[in-house]
């Protein structure tokens, strides 16, 4: 068989299946005793979140990582259910062994559905990756870092909360749900984060970046800072008139030191770069050109 072949066949088998994504808090911090009392815990709580909802023991295909459990579930277990019942009951479990502790386990879950191929060596597909990538983004460490009297963190793909969370249920809070854009590796996802019982999680505020980008989003609309799109794909964004210092309208526009936008120059000959000088005090910057 050719290696076309073989890998069509290989997708074939991918089936349809709603992903979870558990990891615990601030596991790094542990020593040995309370590592294995927190994974104790962590796979307890899960397997009330799976009984709750009436999927048994052994039908739902689970991995360990270490402080964490990757899932996924039978295709005809409704979606509904685990965005309902099951995070409740995962809720519920984790308040009750963490009510007077002082090592509480806290957990961030990802949730996302599409197409996985399990390989007998484990779950395949980009459904895996995101609800992975969902759970550890850096917006969702902040939020539990602005929360820490949360024990709860869900965070569920776009297609998820507007194709089930959206048509709401028992134990489904949708309007509790906030949408943030999640950058991670190759991840450029938006996203929809809950802390169960609560109006709204602390999202962290506009303008604070996920890896470095400078971009999120809350609503329906992103929210950007820098000079240009967030892809790199483009122009930087018009510079209005009144920015413009009035000693030098119509020559450059500085935004915070590092963007240059030139108006009203020609510039002859080639040049090989910009040299930008620091004024003096009360004097106006210059830039030199410098010629080839």
């Amino acid at each position: 068989m050719s290696s076309a072949g073989a890998n069509a066949g290989v997708s074939a088998g991918a089936i349809h299946r709603l992903v979870v994504f558990g990891d615990a808090v601030g596991s790094g911090t542990l020593g040995m005793d309370a590592k294995r009392l927190m994974r104790a815990a962590m796979y307890e709580a899960f397997g009330e979140a799976y009984a709750a909802i009436g999927v048994e023991p052994g039908t739902v295909h689970q991995e360990d990582r270490g402080d964490g459990i990757l899932g996924a579930l039978r295709p005809d277990v409704p979606p509904a259910f685990m965005v309902g019942r099951w995070i409740d009951t995962l809720y519920e479990s984790l308040r009750e062994h963490n009510a007077g502790r002082r090592e509480r386990l806290r957990m961030r879950v990802g949730m996302n559905a599409g197409l996985v191929l399990d390989d007998g060596r484990g779950l395949v597909g980009r459904a895996v990756d995101l609800a992975c990538r969902l759970c550890d983004s850096p917006t969702a460490k902040r939020v539990m870092e602005a929360a820490p009297d949360a024990d709860l963190l869900v965070v569920v793909s776009d297609w998820l909360y507007g194709n089930v969370v959206v048509e709401g249920g028992r134990y489904v809070e949708p309007s509790h749900y906030r949408q943030a854009r999640v950058l991670s590796k190759e991840t450029d996802e938006t996203a929809w984060f809950h802390i169960p019982r609560r109006p709204a999680p602390p999202l962290p505020p506009f303008g604070e970046a996920e890896s470095g980008r400078g971009r999120q989003a809350e609503g329906r609309g992103d929210t950007q800072t820098g000079g240009g799109p967030a892809r790199g794909d483009g122009p930087p964004p018009p510079v209005p008139e009144q920015a413009v210092p009035e000693q030098g309208r119509g020559e450059y526009y500085d935004v915070g030191g590092d963007l240059q936008v030139f108006r009203g120059n020609t510039i002859h000959g080639g040049f090989t770069g910009i040299r930008k000088e620091r004024p003096a005090s009360g004097a106006r910057a210059s830039d030199e050109e410098e010629s080839a």
